[in-house]
Order: structure tokens, then sequence, then C-alpha cells
């Protein structure tokens, strides 16, 4: 055998991923978006966790706030969780993508909290659009919110399979536009009630958790402040660790500035704010509601469009992983890394207008909100224990980061449970369907394998070659082209081989096995050349869990080469065709596996194999996933191979 090995380039540029002010500012508009519109609605939803409201209570929430972003958002997600960065990528199943191929049980958290990221992520363009809206009722109580916000989540969602790169160049200085309005709105409230400036002091938090009837409820709506912070991590790979670092700074800052500013005017009109008052738009001056209202409305679809591109991210990639049935991508602009998946952006559209008949305003959104990302948040740092560990972090440092943060995060777990009945259920059932589906394509597909024979390929070299020159045999094609499972190169499926064999012999000038290996590195694309005999070669693809299997382009890039470096020679073999230089042709064999209607397996694997069949029917072939030409393919179908406990009864001689 004689292998060459070589590498393509993906087109992924890492050049806003070193500090600039570039990167600082696609940074405010890509990655803050959910953090950063959860003034609107924070607040209020912990002033309709009382019945009344004091100088404590206030400072004890807003120093809840203070601490919840310190710690939950800027020590375990800026500075820690962001530097398990897989090759520059982040998120929850990057994160597996690292520890998988030692620790593979953890797919269990990887699954559970990628479900309930992409469940909790329904209710957020709802809540963000609706609260923003919402803001028009001062100024016109009778508006018809929540039409208003069903018609922007349409376009929202409409606009997605033209691309959006055409207003993704204005989200970098809307967003700062926005944080700025924050942190002025704020400062200029706050110095109406300057002791509101004691809630950076803990003990104001650690009393009114131990001493408020209602600390649960209040812990569930001080979580929202937070809820945004698993996408600093998943966002890490479109914009780097350290404009993420300098831009949060600023965020920050006007953040904790705003919360204060509202704060001080609950202080001062506490009345007002028990009414149903948002204090986020009550510290406007009233000349400046509606265009407050124009700003928070842009900063909202901003917001809202992070979490599309990201459920498109983490859907693709849970693909990659084997988590999700293949889907049909498009690519409806020339930006990096922008996809579009149909199947996934008309389920979140609907399932948003959903919300928004459901739950009708933004109060009764904060219910349901948050529940699911605690889920998140929980798993991600069990995976991070194992991480460290795995990256030889001394074991007390593990146990301090463990106890702290399974303490906090299961403290706003419990808080958030308490929401089950009054909405949060919303959430669990999209995301308990979600984590169903992954998991049974995972592990149908580990049941699945298992019943894949395969056999030593040296033993059919010799047969190969005597079957493309015999010529009693007619030819089935030039070249005849298989996708291969099996990762050694020694091997290849029985059933491939009886393909070629035995179902109607193929004779071809020259056979190929192609293999793609998905491998935890996010952008890696490159491929091995395996010589197994004169007519025999294969081809292993290695592809990051962020590349598209465009197989069939891939492959006529590798004959592209073979061909010029004369390893290959692309004419056909036909006489009359060579004469004029004309091209050899191709056949590819899909082999179709399929299940018998009656499984003798043990429950769990059957109902996960079965499960897996009709799951994968849902999505793509991998016909038609690796992109190739269906004129040139032949689909054969094949059934799995499973041994059955059925006993012939013996037949009685007469």
């Amino acid at each position: 055998m004689q292998p060459y090995f070589h590498s393509m380039s993906t087109g992924h540029s890492g050049h806003l991923r070193s500090l600039s002010y570039g990167g600082v500012l696609v940074s405010l508009g890509i990655i803050f978006g959910d953090i950063g519109t959860s003034p609107l609605y924070v607040l209020k939803a912990i002033i309709a966790s009382t019945s009344s409201i004091n100088n404590d209570f206030v400072l004890g929430a807003l120093s809840c706030i203070i601490w919840t972003l310190t710690l939950q958002t800027t020590i375990k997600y800026v500075i820690i969780t962001l530097q398990a960065d897989n090759r520059g990528e982040g998120g929850i199943f990057s994160l597996f993508a690292l520890l998988r191929r030692k620790k593979k049980w953890l797919y269990v958290f990887a699954i559970i909290g990628g479900s309930t990221l992409l469940a909790d992520g329904v209710i957020t363009p709802s809540i963000t659009v609706t609260s923003a809206i919402e803001g028009l009722s001062i100024l016109h109580p009778n508006i018809p919110t929540v039409g208003i916000s069903m018609a922007i989540i349409f376009f929202l969602f409409f606009i997605q399979q033209f691309g959006t790169s055409f207003i993704g160049k204005a989200f970098g200085p809307i967003m700062f536009v926005w944080f700025t309005m924050l942190g002025v709105l704020g400062l200029s409230s706050l110095i109406h009630a300057p002791i509101i400036l004691k809630a950076f002091n803990p003990y104001y938090a650690i009393n009114l958790i131990t001493s408020h009837p209602s600390a649960l409820f209040l812990l569930g709506a001080v979580f929202l402040c937070t809820t945004g912070a698993e996408a600093l991590y998943t966002d890490l790979g479109h914009c780097g660790i350290q404009n993420i670092r300098a831009s949060w700074a600023y965020v920050k800052i006007m953040l904790i500035l705003n919360y204060l500013g509202q704060g001080a005017w609950i202080i001062n009109h506490g009345t007002e704010a028990l009414s149903g008052s948002n204090p986020f738009y009550s510290i406007m001056p009233i000349w400046f509601v509606s265009i407050g209202v124009i700003i928070a409305t842009l900063a909202a679809v901003i917001a809202s469009q992070a979490l599309i591109t990201g459920s498109f991210t983490l859907i693709s990639e849970a693909i990659s992983l084997n988590f999700w049935p293949k889907l049909k991508m498009k690519y409806p602009s020339q930006a990096k890394g922008q996809m579009y998946i149909p199947v996934v952006n008309r389920f979140l559209f609907f399932a948003c207008i959903g919300v928004i008949l459901l739950f009708q305003t933004s109060s009764n959104m904060e219910a349901a909100y948050g529940l699911s990302i605690t889920i998140t948040m929980l798993m991600t740092t069990l995976l991070m224990l194992y991480y460290l560990s795995m990256r030889r972090v001394k074991t007390i440092y593990i146990i301090v980061f463990g106890l702290i943060f399974l303490t906090v995060e299961s403290s706003f777990f419990i808080a958030n449970i308490i929401k089950f009945f009054h909405g949060g259920w919303f959430t669990v059932v999209i995301a308990t369907i979600l984590g169903l589906i992954m998991t049974i394509m995972f592990k149908g597909r580990v049941v699945r394998n298992r019943f894949i024979t395969y056999s030593k390929i040296a033993e059919y070299l010799p047969i190969l070659n005597d079957l493309s020159q015999d010529q009693t045999i007619p030819k089935y094609a030039e070249n005849l082209v298989y996708t291969t499972h099996a990762d050694n190169k020694t091997d290849v499926e029985s059933k491939l081989i009886h393909s070629i064999l035995n179902r109607q012999p193929k004779r071809a000038d020259h056979y190929w096995f192609l293999h793609v290996d998905r491998i935890d590195t996010p952008y890696t694309l490159d491929y091995k050349i395996t010589k197994l005999a004169d007519k025999v070669t294969r081809v292993d693809f290695y592809l990051g869990f962020k590349v598209q299997p465009r197989i069939y382009e891939y492959f006529k890039q590798v004959l592209q080469h073979l061909n010029n470096t004369n390893q290959w020679d692309a004419i056909s073999t036909h006489p009359s065709l060579r004469k004029h230089n004309i091209n050899s042709d191709f056949r590819f064999v899909q082999i179709d596996r399929r299940i018998t209607r009656h499984i003798d397996l043990p429950f769990w694997d059957r109902i996960c194999l079965t499960g897996y069949f009709a799951i994968r029917k849902l999505g793509l072939s991998d016909v038609n996933a690796y992109e190739l030409d269906l004129s040139l393919v032949t689909i054969e179908q094949i059934p799995l191979s499973i041994p059955s406990n059925a006993i012939i009864p013996q037949i009685n001689k007469r």
C-alpha cells in the first residue's frame, strides 16, 4: 500500500480572533445580544416576585444581579470556560468533541446540554422582541403588541433564506449604541438615589436570599440576567477570546449602570413599579421613549438573529457528531461560515409564533424562560470538570470550581423548576423531544454498526484485478466508486464486496473506496490516498466537525491532483473516446441498509435501531448529503444482517 497525504483549505480564517477594534465591534454585534437585552425584563420579573418593596429588597436584588454577572458570566465563562477552546471554537458540542475520544459516555451531558440550549432559545426571540415592543404601550396603551411582535418575527425568519450579511455589518455599531444608551440612561437615573451603589456589597444579596419569603421565585428572576452567558462560549469561534473579553468589560459596565439606574427609579417610585410599570422604560425621559423603543427593537432583532445563527451552527455540529439526521443546508451569502438550514428555520419560526400566541406578554414568557438554560449550564460545568482533569489542572482547583458553580447553578435550577407549571414545561417538552432524537440517532447508529460485518480487503484485491480485466463480463463503469464505513484501511464491508462480485458482477477499470472520518478539530479538511492494488484505490477524507461533507466536490479535487501528478489517467479507456481526449466515466454505488420488520434484539436496542432508521428517513440520504450527482448514482437496498433467534422446527420424515 502506498499512502499519499494532502490537505485542503476550508477557507476559514481567524483574522478577527486577535484583539482589534473591528473584532471588539463584531463581538458587540453577535455575542452579547441575549445577555445585552436582559435589562428589558429582568427587574420587571424580580418585582413581580414580591408584594412589597423597600430599600433592602432593591439593594439585595441588584446585588444578586451584580454578583451573578460576576460569578456566572465573568469568572465561569469569560475567564475560565473560554479557555476550553477546540482550535478556537467553543460551545458545548465543541467541548464534547475535545473529550469524546477518552470519555465517549460524556455524550449524555452533551446531548442534554445541546437540546436544552436549543429549546430555551425558542423563547429568546419571542421575549426580547415582545419586551421591546411593549415599550410603545407607554405612549399608546392600546397598541397591538402581539401582532407587531409576530410581524417582526415573521420578517426576521423570512430574510434568513436570502442571507443576513447585508444587515450584519450594522450589528456592531447598533449594539454599541444600545449598550451606550443603557449606560447613559442608568447613570442619569442612579444619581437621584446614590444609595443604590451599596448593591455592590454582597451582604445585601445574601441577606435577601436568606430572609425573603419568596427567595426561590426571586432567584428564578435574577437568573434571567445571565441566560446569554452560554452564547459567549458558543460564539467563541466567531470573534476570539481576546475580543470577547475586551468587549465584555464594556458591556458589563453598561449593564450594571442600567440595572443600578432602574433600581434607583424603583426606590423612588416603588408604588408605580408594583403596579406593573417596566423600570427599563420608566427611566427614560418621555420624549425619548419612542427612540428607545426603536433602538430596543433593533437590539432585540440582533439578539434573535444571533440565536438563529447559533441554532444553525448547533444543529450542523450535531449532524457531524452523529446526534442528528443529515439536513439540507444552504449558503445564501458569501459571509464566512454563514449557513441556512430551512427545516430548522421553519421549526424556530413556528415555535416562536406559538410562544407569542400562547403567552401573549413578556411577563408571561418570563415564567417559561431560564429553566432549560440552567440545565445547559450544569452540563457545561460537568464537562468542564473532565476537561480540567484532562488538562491536569490541580485537583484542589477542580474541586473548588465544581463546588462553586455546581452549587450556584443547582440553586438557580431549583429556583427555576418552580416555573415548570407556569410555562417552564414548554421548553422542557421541546428539550425532551430534541434530546430523544439526539439519543436515538447516536445510540441507534452504535447498534447498527454492531451488525455491519467486515472482511479483509487483501483477500479480494486479486479478484478485483482479475474482474477488471475479464472481457466476458460487460463493463459496468470505467470508474466504480463506493463509500465505506470501515475505519481500518485493511477492512471493507462484506456487503460491499457482495455488491461488486455477486449482485451482477461489476467490472470496472478502477475501483474507488471513499471513507469519511469526522475528527474532533473544527475546520480540518485533509485526505489520504492509499493505493491498495493496481486497480483499487482508497481515499480517506478527514473532516472537522464544522466542515460540510461535500464529498463529490472533494473527490473531484483528489482526482485532479492524481491526474496532475501522473498517478492516475483521467482519459477514457475506450479507444474511440480516448482518441479525442474524453474523460473517463464514473459510477457511484450507494449501499442503503434496511432493517427487517422483526428484530431479535433487547428492547432498548430494538427501540434505538428502529427509531434511528425512522428518523434518518426524515433527513437527507448520504447521496444528497455528500452532494453526489444523482444521475451517476445507483442505490442498492440491502437488509442489515441481524442474527435471529428463530429456530426452524425439524421436519419429520415419513
